[in-house]
């Protein structure tokens, strides 16, 4: 039987792909499994990436970090990963089309954004007219007309982040029930507007328009889904690993689950969504992983006297 992989690395976006680099620098045997739907696709254009002063866009950004894991022979598989399985003191990888073994297992699988339902999805990320986080892309935004569609609740919690940029912010419910006097009050008090009963959302190069209850149509420059995310673990789910109420998996201070010998790293774990953490988790769990292997001392070279 071939002998197991060092480690696999599920998904290939900053964080796998950080990850990939250090294990291969550390002369550890891996592979990579990705189905090419990193979240970082999406950025347009992210000015917020340290080393990158002008902007990045996902796209480009990727290919950046790709380039140096394959500058180390880092092997990568175009598929998605159905199943990790525990089989004896190591794991077993499956995809649609293969299996693999693996003494340790890194997942860095991402999150995927529940988005609304809306004809142009992908043309409004791209013109900035749908923006899906304030903490990347807020600063671009300041003093545009903002809409946070969202339940109120969940809505009011990110308004309140985002006229940090502008003055000019609205949530947008689509629950058809009135608001409660409470969360009146609190909008009131933030001065931000508050719509119920939002039927549909329309966007164009120009901006959205919100149509809520009654048929008044509201007009913004951007808005913020605030619509919860889908973790990628379900090929986890056959596993007892921890997760937080969001279903994103809990690590230890060594990015290791609580499952041993899983690790995981990036937007699938709890905690802020910025490339920047997936880098530093990525970092810590290459390094824990590869401390947690059998040594691999390179061989005595002679030289010449």
């Amino acid at each position: 039987m071939e002998e197991p992989y060092d480690c696999v690395v599920v998904g290939a976006g900053p964080a796998g792909l950080t990850a990939a680099t250090y294990l291969a620098r550390y002369r550890r045997r891996i592979v990579v499994i990705d189905a090419g739907q990193s979240r970082a696709r999406w950025i347009p254009v992210s000015h917020n990436c340290p080393g990158f002063p002008f902007g990045v866009g996902g796209r480009e950004l990727l290919g950046h970090f790709r380039a140096q894991a394959e500058q180390y022979g880092v092997p990568f598989v175009a598929e998605s990963v159905s199943a990790v399985e525990k089989r004896g003191d190591g794991f077993e990888v499956r995809t649609s089309g293969s299996s693999v073994r693996a003494r340790l297992v890194l997942c860095a699988a991402g999150i995927t954004d529940r988005l609304p339902v809306a004809t142009g999805i992908e043309e409004a990320i791209a013109s900035g007219t749908l923006r899906l986080c304030a903490v990347c892309d807020g600063y671009e935004a300041r003093d545009e007309s903002i809409g946070v569609y969202a339940p109120v609740s969940e809505g009011l919690a990110h308004a309140s982040f985002l006229r940090t940029f502008s003055g000019s912010v609205a949530v947008l419910s689509p629950d058809d029930g009135s608001p409660s006097a409470d969360d009146r009050s609190r909008a009131e008090a933030m001065g931000v507007a508050l719509y119920a009963g939002v039927q549909s959302l329309r966007f164009s190069t120009d901006g959205c328009e919100a149509e809520a209850a009654g048929g008044r149509v509201h007009r913004f420059d951007t808005i913020y889904p605030v619509l919860g995310c889908t973790p990628g673990t379900r090929a986890l789910s056959g596993l007892k690993v921890k997760t937080d109420a969001a279903g994103k998996l809990v690590v230890d201070s060594s990015m290791e689950t609580s499952l041993p010998g899983l690790f995981a790293a990036g937007d699938v774990v709890t905690g802020l969504n910025q490339i920047s953490v997936a880098v530093g988790h990525a970092a810590v769990a290459a390094t824990a992983i590869h401390h947690r292997l059998p040594l691999n001392f390179r061989s005595t070279v002679s030289h010449a006297s």
